[in-house]
């Protein structure tokens, strides 16, 4: 069974991410990290399957904190999780070794994003 961190300085997010992955039977929510360092962290400890992390978090953004996940378990995907994606954040999210992106807005694609990254390959949207 996948387990999944989940990383938003938010609360309400986090609740509302950890409702929306808990709907899924197949799917154990493993732990919730308040910013990237945090998550950087709970990475290290508590060894996911899956981590979704918020592009703009407190200590360090989602690109950093996936940098410093993928030092120690670089085959660990991880889907970023953003307000406003771009073509730019995209590209930084490719090079910084992420293997998706997902809008926060968009329940769907957030599924479709870990469903996709869970069978280890990429998902990314096309932005306009």
């Amino acid at each position: 069974m996948p387990r999944i961190l989940i990383a938003d300085d938010n609360s309400n997010v986090r609740r509302a991410l950890r409702a929306l992955l808990e709907e899924d039977a197949d799917w154990i929510v493993c732990g919730e990290a308040i910013d990237g360092g945090d998550a950087v962290v709970r990475a290290h400890n508590m060894k996911p399957d899956l981590i979704i992390l918020d592009f703009q978090m407190p200590v360090m953004n989602g690109l950093q904190a996936a940098r410093e996940i993928a030092k120690e378990n670089p085959e660990t995907p991880v889907l970023l999780c953003s307000a406003h994606l771009s073509t730019a954040l995209l590209g930084e999210a490719r090079r910084a070794g992420i293997r998706g992106a997902v809008s926060k807005s968009t329940s769907t694609e957030i599924i479709d994003g870990v469903r996709t990254l869970l069978r280890r390959e990429c998902f990314f949207p096309q932005v306009s």
